[in-house]
């Protein structure tokens, strides 16, 4: 179980939002854009180092003080892929597995087969396509199987009908590992095929924690009602 509560200083609020994500558990986070969404999956991976507060997950501390990005047993997928573009997409998605001895070639090939990267596998990073790029980063986040997944607007750049396909994949690999995952999306369809229920964002402080029936029946402020509008 991640338990958390991020305190960050920004120059206009300050981030102060407390959550707990239990096992298995997929949770939505929404609000407008700088609601601090993203400032907040940084601090609970460790790219950025909060300023108060503390951060666990199944009871191993993470802050204070602050552990190594390497040693969290997190999967974190940012808006950018950040491949390693000399490397080849099979090294990229290799990256993260310890040693040779780790890597599980059944977990690989399916990534490699459910992601469609094999036409890539020996290409460098450098001669892929960002929708590519975008689908090898995933398979080299999941490599490791983490405990905790965090998704940033993970499929920026990808059409739909391979949205709804990588929607699928993602759900049936949450559900066969048991990871937890916090996804931040501005698109409420993806996020309610992902996540059940959504932690909502506004000015850095969490205005609303509830399943979306509840949340598009009765959103918790004026701007989250404006938010769920259909165009």
């Amino acid at each position: 179980m991640l338990d958390a509560r991020i305190v960050k200083r920004r120059p206009a609020f300050t981030i102060d939002a407390a959550l707990t994500v239990a096992d298995g558990e997929a949770r939505g986070l929404f609000g407008a854009s700088g609601a601090g969404k993203s400032t907040l999956l940084s601090c609970i991976a460790g790219t950025e180092t909060q300023d108060d507060g503390h951060v666990k997950l199944d009871g191993e501390t993470f802050f204070p003080p602050p552990l190594p990005l390497h040693q969290r047993k997190i999967g974190y997928l940012t808006q950018d892929a950040n491949l390693f573009p000399h490397l080849s997409v099979s090294d990229n998605v290799g990256f993260g597995l310890r040693n040779g001895s780790a890597r599980d070639s059944r977990w690989i090939g399916e990534l490699r087969e459910r992601l469609d990267i094999g036409d890539i596998w020996s290409v460098p990073a450098r001669a892929i396509s960002g929708g590519q790029a975008r689908r090898v980063a995933l398979a080299r986040m999941l490599a490791p199987k983490p405990r905790l997944v965090l998704l940033d607007e993970p499929f920026t750049g990808l059409d739909r009908r391979l949205i709804r396909e990588l929607i699928r994949a993602v759900a049936d690999w949450q559900r066969a590992l048991g990871f937890a995952m916090i996804v931040v999306d501005h698109k409420v369809d993806i996020l309610e095929r992902l996540c059940p229920r959504t932690i909502v964002l506004e000015g850095g402080r969490i205005v609303a924690d509830a399943d979306w029936a509840d949340l598009h029946a009765r959103p918790s402020t004026p701007l989250l009602a404006d938010l769920l509008a259909p165009l």
